[in-house]
């Protein structure tokens, strides 16, 4: 299974169309998944394959709700079940699920579909983002900019920090007897300001420890993406 996924990811990313090439803008991949959800483990697989990219920025967030079933999952946030709400809501979604991916804040699809993530992927990438960010960190300080673009709706900037893989040894749930790469696993998330397009954006906050950075500028309600890098 994992090589048959591994081939059908590089076909469909590394093959015709507009390719995913370091320098174009980031495309932000958001997976949805929990340790318990038996629907999950291919999906997460796929993110590893994603974020091996480099300009796909690839984020794990792993969901509360599936905890009851008899497995909690340690990298759970209530926080993250609740931006997938969010997203529900304005992709005009009856309920959530996992696995979920959402591409550049914009579209959804079924996480453990290889084809049809490919397809939204690559789209994502021939659009591109409209905004160029740049990160730069300074001992304790991290510098975030990006040039004035009026047409644009008002926004969130967020700082994230993710840990890049972790093994879990699951023993009970709908994973049972299963031992799991994740990646990519979201384990911060702070919201560190506004910003309307109208000015140039400088942001500084402080920032500690080692893993890596990602800062996104969203627009509200959980709207498109309109900026996003990375520091590791």
């Amino acid at each position: 299974m994992r090589t048959i996924l591994a081939a059908m990811m590089a076909l469909t990313l590394g093959m015709g169309g507009a390719q995913l090439r370091a320098g174009d803008t980031p495309v932000v991949v958001e997976l949805f998944t929990s340790q318990g959800c038996s629907s999950c483990p291919s999906a997460d697989e796929m993110l590893a394959h994603l974020g091996a990219k480099e300009n796909v920025i690839a984020l794990a967030l792993h969901v509360d709700y599936w905890d009851y079933i008899g497995w909690k999952d340690k990298f759970a946030h209530s926080a993250f079940t609740k931006r997938q709400k969010g997203y529900a809501r304005a992709f005009g979604n009856r309920s959530i699920y996992t696995p979920q991916m959402v591409v550049n804040g914009t579209a959804d699809v079924v996480g453990n579909r290889p084809l049809e993530v490919a397809d939204l992927v690559q789209a994502q990438a021939e659009r591109g983002l409209p905004v160029s960010l740049d990160l730069t960190r300074s001992g304790g300080a991290l510098s975030v900019a990006a040039p004035a673009n009026g047409g644009l709706p008002d926004a969130d900037v967020f700082v994230l920090r993710y840990i890049p893989s972790q093994t879990v040894d699951i023993p009970r749930g709908e994973n049972a007897g299963k031992s799991i790469t994740y990646t990519h696993i979201v384990t911060e998330w702070h919201d560190i300001g506004d910003w309307n397009g109208l000015d140039d954006l400088s942001l500084s906050v402080p920032i500690s420890g080692d893993q890596p950075i990602v800062v996104l500028v969203q627009a509200k309600n959980h709207g498109p993406i309109f900026a996003a890098a990375r520091l590791r």
